[in-house]
């Protein structure tokens, strides 16, 4: 699975919450395989928009288009318990 480049602003994010090996480590194991169990990923509503989201940690999650079927963009990164 292809994943375009994170936007700075969400980089920041990451930073600013000690997030930054935990998302690697998360999004390595999606680029190799997205439907792996630890990442608990789900289509989210409506499911038209092809929005799906994985988990980052227990806390977070990072939102992503479904652009093709080998290509994302992750386009939020939030608290999942907000």
């Amino acid at each position: 699975m292809q994943v375009n480049s994170l936007r700075p602003d969400l980089l920041r994010y990451l930073k600013r919450r000690g997030l930054i090996k935990t998302f690697e480590k998360q999004l390595l194991l999606f680029k190799a395989n997205p439907h792996h169990p630890s990442l608990h990923m789900e289509r989210l509503e409506p499911a038209s928009l092809k929005v799906y989201s994985f988990r980052i940690n227990r806390k977070y999650r990072a939102i992503f288009l479904l652009q093709t079927p080998s290509e994302t963009e992750i386009v939020d990164i939030n608290d999942h318990y907000q």
